[in-house]
């Protein structure tokens, strides 16, 4: 029974727990021996926390609604109390976090029990999850390739079907990049939406969102529902939706969605048309269309605000560790990104984030006209291990562009986006199409993710190579 519920959402788990078919503790100790097992394959955690996770469901927990269903913890921003926090880097090799996050004091709220922390690159700068400190996690479908980044042990932990549900965070693409390699659901939402306290008000000057990476569209609701919502003291918050994320998934309301392909794979070409196909068959009016923004204006603003935050963020965890990282502790992109950051001026930062907010009115405007913007999620599919890690830092950048050509604007507006699993190529690779709203309609990119969920169902597909390596067979 408890195997069987690993292979079942978040949901199902709960409803199982709630109606007495199995216990919380049952569920976590099968939980943790089957992430033991995939973690060997693919090495998606960092720091296994099975014994306490088992102890703590054995007792009373809170009453929520995903009472005694195990999670999995991706090992940055968000913190735990007491446990091994390193972000992926030789310099944070002996933190350990002294508190909850808001974001993980909701989840323990809610009744979900920490399994684990998953791996992640070095302060999540990459779109593969290949950090040095703790080597590479590997795609599930593919033991050759990345489960993307920078929430790929999360991806990989929940594709692997060790957890139903993984915490992750996303500055440029970090939920959807591997939401999309290993074909998950996962939401980036509205800027505001979910909290990043105690220690932040906002990440990386309002770009970084946290939220997490699921296996069905109701497990993304649902988590929206206990994550969302103004913490003490924030700056900002996102609008309310007033009403409940998960009760309001089914909708006969008919959207407008702009189309756009461009120079991309076939396959991912592919996909993102037969899913415009799809949402007319559903009934939606699709038109070929795109935003009229200054692209390279953008593009360069990214690098900007990714330079800025890697060099604010380093100084931070400079002053909490009491000392500079040596030379050797930072990898080299973001050494790189560093040194870039700590190059321009504070009227220079101020200037890009004035652009970020200018490309936002631009395409605030494109969704007074239409309700989703349906792109391919990335421009190939899932890419070999070393892709974006081999070689010198500008040309890795410039291939971390290429891969997700429609991801980082929606982080630097504000915007919801979501990646949905839609089609597997002849290799077997999962391949997903990207959704994005208007500012605060986290609400309609659901209703649509859940109308394709139903049409084309995904997720009993199970990761065919990490599948063979448990069985013992030699698949790579």
């Amino acid at each position: 029974m408890t195997a069987e519920l690993l292979m079942s959402d978040a949901v199902a788990q709960a409803q199982a727990i709630r109606h007495g078919e199995v216990t919380a503790a049952e569920l976590v100790e099968a939980a943790a021996v089957r992430a033991e097992a995939v973690d060997r394959v693919v090495n998606a955690l960092v720091t296994p926390l099975f014994e306490q996770a088992i102890e703590e469901a054995r007792g009373p927990l809170p009453d929520g609604p995903l009472k005694g269903v195990p999670f999995v913890l991706k090992d940055l921003v968000a913190t735990a109390a007491g446990v091994p926090h390193h972000e992926g880097s030789r310099f944070l090799a002996d933190y350990i976090a002294d508190e909850d996050s808001e974001f993980v004091r909701r989840c323990r709220r809610a009744g979900l029990v920490l399994l684990g922390t998953a791996n992640t690159p070095e302060f999540g700068c990459s779109g593969s999850c290949e950090p040095v400190f703790n080597g590479p996690t590997r795609n599930p479908w593919d033991l050759s390739r990345s489960p993307g980044g920078s929430s790929g042990g999360s991806a990989a932990a929940v594709a692997g079907r060790a957890v139903a549900v993984a915490h992750g965070n996303d500055f440029g693409g970090s939920l959807r990049i591997p939401a999309a390699s290993c074909g998950l659901v996962s939401l980036k939402p509205t800027r505001g939406r979910n909290p990043l306290g105690p220690k932040l008000g906002e990440g990386w000057s309002g770009i970084a969102a946290e939220h997490v990476i699921t296996r069905s569209v109701r497990d993304n609701a649902l988590m929206l529902d206990i994550t969302s919502g103004p913490d003490i003291g924030d700056p900002y918050w996102a609008p309310p939706v007033g009403g409940s994320f998960l009760e309001s998934l089914r909708t006969e309301r008919k959207l407008r969605i702009a189309l756009t392909i461009g120079d991309v794979h076939p396959d991912c070409a592919a996909a993102t048309l037969e899913a415009a196909r799809l949402c007319e068959a559903l009934g939606h009016e699709v038109s070929v269309a795109e935003p009229e923004y200054d692209v390279e204006a953008a593009e360069r603003a990214g690098l900007e605000s990714w330079a800025d935050g890697t060099a604010a963020w380093i100084a931070d965890w400079a002053e909490r560790l009491g000392r500079e990282p040596e030379v050797d502790e930072i990898e080299p992109v973001n050494a790189y990104l560093r040194e870039l950051g700590l190059r321009r001026s504070a009227a220079d930062h101020v200037r890009t984030v004035n652009v970020n907010h200018r490309i936002g009115r631009q395409l605030g405007s494109f969704f007074q006209r239409f309700d989703v913007w349906l792109t391919p999620t990335l421009a190939m599919p899932p890419v070999p291990l070393g892709h974006l890690v081999e070689g010198e830092p500008e040309k890795i950048l410039e291939r971390e562009g290429a891969y997700y050509p429609y991801l980082f604007v929606a982080s630097q507006t504000g915007q919801p986006s979501m990646s949905v699993p839609f089609s597997w190529n002849e290799e077997g690779l999962p391949i997903g199409v990207h959704l994005m709203g208007g500012f605060g309609d986290d609400l309609t990119l659901l209703q649509l993710a859940a109308q394709i969920e139903e049409a084309r169902p995904w997720v009993d597909r199970l990761p065919t190579a990490l599948e063979a390596a448990l069985a013992g067979e030699v698949r790579t």
